[in-house]
């Protein structure tokens, strides 16, 4: 379903990560760890442009993307194809959570405002915020914007999402409500495609963990392979030093 080929991104003279190459299978939740400044991120930020990479191929279904010589309606069919939730929740403070989400159902997905409003409150009830509908973010806890802004990444019905560290920017008594909506998600066979600094979550949540260091995928397998029997040196000194080994 989604197959990443070759894909390097450069700022200037410094390159972020080389040659990396990734498949995902539809419904497949796919973690990737490691430690900060490896690129994980930025490799995020490519597969839907928010950040462009300067060579390989992103393909998702029949959209395919040269990062060599993008096309802005092949960059556009990409985007429709992805929803991204992002660290700081970026919603819109002059909007209300309904609007957060109705907003890009007009906007993507051409639905007039009635039929997005709709959407969106239905969207609103699954995630346990329907009594918030009508309050603007400011009005709202860390996690209950979080859940708004997954909440406007899952209306849009994409086909993968990817959530670039969901609860770095949480206070603690606000993670687990976040990462209880990811887990309904998973159980829908959602695709998704996580960077995470919550190990236990990835073990529990993922299908597939990968561990980034230096700009590479080092090592990857399953959530018991990775944590229980690391075979790589660095992934070993990188669970070592938060106490998992």
């Amino acid at each position: 379903m989604i197959n990443i080929k070759k894909l390097t991104k450069r700022f200037g003279e410094h390159t972020v990560f080389n040659d990396l190459d990734l498949q995902i299978n539809q419904g497949e939740i796919v973690a990737i760890i490691g430690p900060s400044g490896t690129g994980k991120s930025t490799f995020l930020r490519c597969l839907n442009y928010l950040d462009s990479a300067n060579s390989g191929t992103i393909a998702i279904n029949d959209v395919e993307v040269n990062c060599q010589q993008p096309k802005k309606s092949d960059i556009l069919a990409l985007r429709r194809q992805t929803g991204f939730v992002f660290q700081n929740y970026a919603l819109f403070n002059h909007l209300t959570a309904e609007q957060n989400i109705s907003e890009g159902l007009k906007v993507v997905k051409g639905l007039d405002n009635q039929q997005a409003q709709q959407r969106a409150l239905s969207i609103l009830t699954d995630i346990g915020l329907a009594d918030k509908a009508n309050q603007y973010p400011a009005a709202l806890s860390g996690g209950q914007q979080q859940r708004v802004g997954i909440g406007r990444a899952m209306a849009l019905e994409a086909e993968l999402l990817l959530l670039d560290e969901p609860t770095s920017a949480l206070d603690p008594v606000w993670v687990n409500e976040v990462l209880n909506l990811i887990k309904q998600l998973a159980q829908q066979q959602q695709t998704m495609l996580i960077v995470t600094h919550e190990l236990q979550f990835a073990h529990e949540v993922a299908d597939r963990v990968i561990f980034m260091a230096d700009g590479q995928f080092v090592e990857q397998g399953p959530p018991q392979q990775i944590f229980n029997h690391p075979n790589d040196p660095r992934l070993k000194a990188f669970l070592t030093q938060i106490g998992i080994q």
